[in-house]
């Protein structure tokens, strides 16, 4: 009868809470993943746990109908609610193996799981600058944290991690068996890129340019603007290469929230930027789609990314995919993700920042030589071969017999 179970279909969960634009870059990742297993996997049965938000935003084919179930899920992640709701719904769903995108796993799971560990960045940087809560708050939200992740860590079947760095941070910090942790690498959306692009075409560069009250000679970048981020490093020596060339500019693309105000504050006391100015040297043009940041992408002089930490870090790969020089971080993950196709500084040494970012700005045949590596590293990572990986996992924790 063993030899049978490769033909019974099997009931496999996903925490799809986060998935879409509603999760930022977690979101990104739970919507490839959900979306490329349902076209590779055709055999088993797929329960899909999305929040009141994010429902509709994933539609089922119609020949997928019979075998993919979406499930409201009424709890907010990070939640008490959470977890006492999720047990509840497995053992209702019957489910042979749920997987977790994220940490925020139940302490008591009915099932099968895996989960999926992005960073470590909760236990690296501790502050209570990257919250909004009151510091007793945030110390004892950060305590559970460190217990849900402990357990997740140690009761799951196995651990997905996105880069050979944070698999390392895993290891060193929670001493988790290394033959328990998977690395699937992210991937990088199909973007257009230069004049192929049927979206660059049907829009006008220095219209939309003018329309976020951008001029040419500008430095971008594109993320959140959480503390680890160090923004406020990057405006700091930005304010140092704005003496010296006062044409410049530097353009923060985010979503406008409390990080992101606070940002602006920092870059005001500089007398960098002035709300009602519409020529401040620091631009804040706020959430921008992604057929107009394609315009930017083009247009920047160089993507910057002077991050301290980041589990695998998307945002600079997604703008080499895009033809962007990328002047970064030489930190964490970093190096093993870009390679060779970033020219990279320290971000704790802003006279290193400085000359990098000078030299780029300064040299157009190493910018062009950034932007050829960088076009042939994205092409190394696509989200189909990190899907395909994800339902190996799958697989071998249904059908083989591995320890929790």
């Amino acid at each position: 009868m063993a030899s049978n179970n490769s033909i019974i279909k099997k009931r496999i969960g996903i925490d799809a809470r986060f998935y879409g634009p509603l999760g930022k870059g977690l979101g990104r990742y739970t919507q490839e993943i959900v979306d490329n297993i349902l076209l590779i996997d055709k055999e088993n049965e797929y329960i899909i746990f999305l929040s009141p938000d994010n429902f509709d935003e994933l539609v089922i084919a119609p020949e997928d109908s019979s075998r993919v179930k979406k499930i409201i899920i009424k709890a907010r992640w990070y939640t008490l609610k959470e977890q006492l709701t999720l047990p509840r719904i497995i053992i209702r769903e019957h489910l042979d193996l749920i997987h977790f995108p994220h940490f925020n796993v139940p302490l008591v799971v009915p099932t099968k799981f895996v989960v999926t560990i992005h960073d470590l960045i909760l236990t690296k940087f501790p502050t209570v600058r990257a919250t909004t809560l009151h510091p007793f708050l945030y110390k004892a939200k950060n305590l559970a944290y460190r217990l849900v992740i402990w357990t997740a860590l140690k009761r799951s079947q196995k651990i997905i991690t996105v880069s050979e760095f944070t698999k390392n941070d895993i290891v060193d910090r929670f001493h988790i068996r290394p033959d328990k942790i998977i690395v699937t690498y992210e991937g990088v959306a199909n973007l257009a890129k230069g004049n192929d692009s049927l979206f660059v075409k049907k829009l006008d560069d220095q219209e939309t340019l003018s329309h976020y009250h951008i001029k040419d000679n500008f430095l971008l970048y594109v993320g959140n603007a959480y503390p680890h981020k160090n923004l406020e490093g990057l405006i700091k020596v930005f304010e140092k290469l704005h003496q010296d060339q006062p044409e410049i500019r530097l353009v923060l693309v985010g979503k406008d929230d409390y990080f992101y105000s606070r940002v602006k504050d920092f870059a005001k006391n500089l007398k960098l930027y002035e709300p009602d100015n519409l020529d401040s040297s620091v631009v804040f043009p706020g959430y921008v789609p992604d057929r107009e940041l394609e315009i930017l992408f083009k247009r920047a002089v160089a993507y910057v990314f002077p991050s301290f930490y980041e589990g695998f870090g998307l945002p600079p790969l997604e703008a080499m995919a895009k033809g962007c020089a990328v002047i970064s971080s030489n930190q964490s993950s970093l190096p093993e993700i870009l390679d060779s196709a970033a020219y990279y500084f320290n971000p704790q040494d802003e006279a290193d920042m400085l000359t990098k970012i000078k030299e780029v700005v300064g040299n157009e045949n190493l910018r062009q030589a950034l932007i050829a590596r960088g076009l042939e590293q994205a092409k190394k990572y696509n989200w189909w071969d990190c899907a395909a990986q994800t339902l190996a996992v799958y697989k071998e924790v249904i059908y083989g017999n591995q320890k929790a």
